[in-house]
């Protein structure tokens, strides 16, 4: 036998033996004629993880038509983008099962170039990353849960302290940023120690959830915000609210409480439960800090209160 053909049948079994082991894998082999943007070659397990045949794999076209349209323009134009600079690359993202479904697929590409530098080619895997990703999406998820139930009151279902601190904030900087006015209101449930050794702690918790309802269907606007801020103590945080129409909110939540109908027999003020409101309202200035405006409208509270409770006290 020549040396040449000994040399041909060499080649013939090294390329025998690759193609085996691409084949042999779980991840799918691929490779892509560049100035073509045709598949020279697909392997046989696209067929088992998305249901195409590799023959039905031409172009470039079929790679990006079977992929999710939420997907698509982003991982085409970032893989598109990276292949000219030469770089390589990957790429996470859904694609189109022969089914119907959608399976995530991480793209590893490595570009292959001629002698002059030019990319001639690009070769890769395809990996089924599906259960990986559903299980990366999933521990998201519920970290958002988590996160979410640590700014709500697990009592009420309205906001805590912690996201009324972060509100009030977050509301003051904007407000002072562009010199708008921010409402506060303070109200405190009216000889609700007396209601809760009468009822029971069940019916005062009830009692908690139902005014904190009343409180939020009373601030309707979509940044109006309602939290518990403590006991039986609620607050309310409205943006870009002045004093006349904050004086109204209030009122509101006021008549929502007393529409309950929530029998109080303790009480020295009605038969019925009642809250004492503190309000204010402040365009915030350079140097203005919210704790003090916090600590102002508290006061108003505790005026409302000493005044004879059921009322509403607003600074001056």
């Amino acid at each position: 036998m020549s040396r040449t053909r000994c040399q041909d049948s060499a080649q013939k079994a090294d390329s025998a033996i690759y193609k085996a082991l691409l084949e042999s894998t779980k991840a799918i082999p691929w490779k892509l004629d560049w100035h073509s943007m045709e598949f020279v070659y697909i392997g046989p397990q696209i067929e088992q993880i998305l249901g195409w045949s590799p023959e039905s794999w031409v172009t470039i076209d079929d790679w990006a038509n079977r992929m999710h349209p939420d997907d698509r323009h982003w991982v085409v134009d970032f893989c598109v983008s990276q292949s000219r600079e030469g770089a390589d690359h990957e790429a996470d993202y859904r694609a189109l099962t022969k089914s119907g479904e959608y399976r995530w697929i991480r793209d590893v590409v490595h570009v292959m170039r001629d002698e002059d530098g030019n990319v001639e080619a690009l070769v890769g895997f395809m990996f089924d990353i599906h259960e990986r990703k559903r299980t990366e999406l999933e521990l998201v998820r519920l970290q958002k849960e988590l996160e979410a139930l640590s700014y709500k009151d697990g009592l009420t279902g309205v906001a805590n302290r912690r996201m009324f601190d972060e509100t009030l904030a977050e509301e003051w900087a904007g407000a002072r940023r562009h010199r708008q006015p921010l409402s506060l209101i303070l109200l405190d449930i009216d000889f609700f120690k007396q209601y809760n050794d009468h009822f029971g702690h069940v019916q005062g918790d009830e009692s908690l959830r139902q005014v904190a309802q009343a409180l939020a269907g009373a601030a309707t606007r979509p940044r109006d915000f309602v939290a518990r801020y403590g006991g039986e103590e609620f607050v309310l945080v409205l943006p870009e609210t002045d004093a006349r129409a904050a004086h109204l909110i209030a009122e509101r939540c006021r008549n929502q409480i007393f529409k309950l109908q929530i029998a109080h027999p303790l009480s020295a003020v009605s038969q019925v439960l009642t809250v004492s409101l503190g309000l204010g309202t402040r365009i915030p200035g350079h140097g203005d800090e919210p704790t003090a405006f916090l600590r102002q409208v508290d006061e108003c509270l505790y005026n409302a209160k000493q005044q004879g409770r059921n009322r509403l006290v607003s600074l001056a």
